[in-house]
């Protein structure tokens, strides 16, 4: 299954464990509560689902890489205790809390959940004298004596053995023991989540030619070479700071992050082609509607890749400005609950000064929001006489649509060719495959 599925999954298995009867006990008992274990490539976003489905299900989270501890901190440490046993007192060993389960009481008591998932990752690859530790934990649902708290689901996640050469079998009593989910890399449900964290529009418009290059593990005699979803939103995040501070991205930048020397030098040379294209069709200009003539031209003699990297530059320069307004709308709104409690706690008058900045910050939220519209309708101008009624236009409607951003703006802006051509142009679920019509076209 892909990561969004495995999502919905958790999130079901999430309501069965935590449905109660009438009496107020859990319908499925805590012992008939199988952990759950995530096995599947690193870097597709396996922790970022936990933290999501957390926040949505508004529950707690405690997580865990378990390769960063030790069987003490794990288990807990030995202590003496003395006991008396038939008339006689005798010294015994007993163990401090685990380290793991006290994070779960802390956010019982700091946070007030007392339900929640206890994750923990890299399950599959802790030391030797910590594998015992790990089969108990999940056969269990104990650290050392101390049990995982009511309520608290585990979650444990591990990668293949192709991918870790410290990764450990589970035996099959542990199996029996657990619910196994195995999570693949896909691309089409990573472009959701990349479009939510903001990833670059050069890393979105690479990988959208390049989809095989999204995730690749190989080995040959010179070793391993891989590419993961985590390297190309940490290369994403690097590059917008090199940009704002007009630093070269060249291809030993790319290789800090992507670990396979032809995707590396393939994503370098196409992200020199996308930063010209930006320059060379002038895109900030074209988006004020002061469009060269001389770019409508080179864009109908243009290649495949170039014609989709000019319209994921629109998009680009398009998300610059919804960002600009959702600023601004988020400190209008700020502003109007300030001057609000001012003219309520000290009076009309008193609060003179508040409402006469909101006021202005009003005129800033305007302006910020026609320009946004100008500019969208700017780049339909270009998009209509470049491309008329092609494919590519599909392309950029199906973004718009899909942007959260972009689909609140408009759903607030009037915006009547955004309105027409979603409304009949096919969008969604068809987009990969127009594509690829349009390369097989060239």
């Amino acid at each position: 299954m892909n990561i969004r599925q495995a999502k919905e999954e958790l999130k079901r298995t999430v309501r069965a464990y935590l449905a109660k009867d009438a009496a107020g006990n859990y319908r499925i008992p805590a012992i008939r509560q199988r952990p759950v274990l995530l096995m599947g490539p690193p870097g597709i976003g396996k922790t970022q689902i936990m933290e999501q489905i957390a926040a949505e299900m508004n529950i707690g989270l405690v997580a865990y890489t378990i390769t960063h501890h030790t069987r003490q901190s794990a288990v807990g440490l030995p202590f003496i205790k003395e006991e008396e046993f038939d008339g006689r007192t005798c010294s015994v060993t007993e163990y401090t809390m685990s380290e793991i389960i006290a994070s779960v009481y802390r956010k019982i008591r700091d946070a007030g959940q007392r339900e929640g998932i206890l994750f923990i990752d890299e399950i599959n690859c802790v030391s030797e004298t910590l594998a015992p530790t790990m089969l108990q934990f999940l056969q269990c649902k104990t650290f050392g004596n101390q049990a995982v708290p009511g309520g608290w689901l585990i979650v444990a996640a591990g990668n293949p053995p192709e991918y870790n050469k410290s990764v450990r079998d589970f035996d099959m009593v542990t199996l029996d023991r657990v619910r196994y989910l195995t999570v693949e890399a896909d691309f089409s449900v990573w472009k959701e989540y990349a479009k939510e964290q903001g990833i670059g529009g050069a890393v979105m418009s690479y990988l959208e030619l390049r989809p095989q290059n999204f995730y690749r593990v190989e080995t040959d005699v010179d070793g391993m070479k891989f590419v993961t979803a985590r390297g190309w939103e940490d290369l994403s995040n690097l590059m917008t700071v090199y940009d704002e501070l007009g630093l070269p991205v060249d291809e030993a930048t790319v290789q800090g992050f992507v670990h396979h020397d032809d995707v590396a030098e393939d994503a370098a040379a196409y992200f020199d082609l996308y930063r010209k294209y930006r320059d060379d069709y002038g895109i900030p200009e074209l988006l004020r509607g002061r469009a060269k003539p001389a770019v409508y031209a080179r864009i109908d003699a243009a290649a495949f890749d170039e014609r989709l990297a000019v319209v994921n530059l629109l998009l680009d320069g398009l998300r610059g400005y919804l960002k600009k307004a959702s600023s601004e709308r988020e400190r209008t709104d700020a502003m109007y609950a300030a001057a609000k409690a001012a003219a309520k706690a000290a009076g009309e008058d008193a609060g003179a000064a508040e409402r006469a900045a909101f006021e202005d910050q009003l005129d800033l939220l305007e302006e910020a929001e026609r320009e946004t519209l100008e500019a969208i309708e700017h780049a339909f101008d270009f998009m209509e006489r470049a491309f008329l009624n092609g494919q590519e236009m599909v392309v950029f409607v199906t973004e718009l649509a899909m942007d959260a951003a972009a689909a609140l703006f408009l759903a607030e802006h009037t915006c009547e060719r955004y309105t027409r051509y979603s409304a009949t142009l096919i969008i969604g679920t068809k987009k990969a495959g127009l594509l690829a019509e349009i390369e097989r076209n060239q």
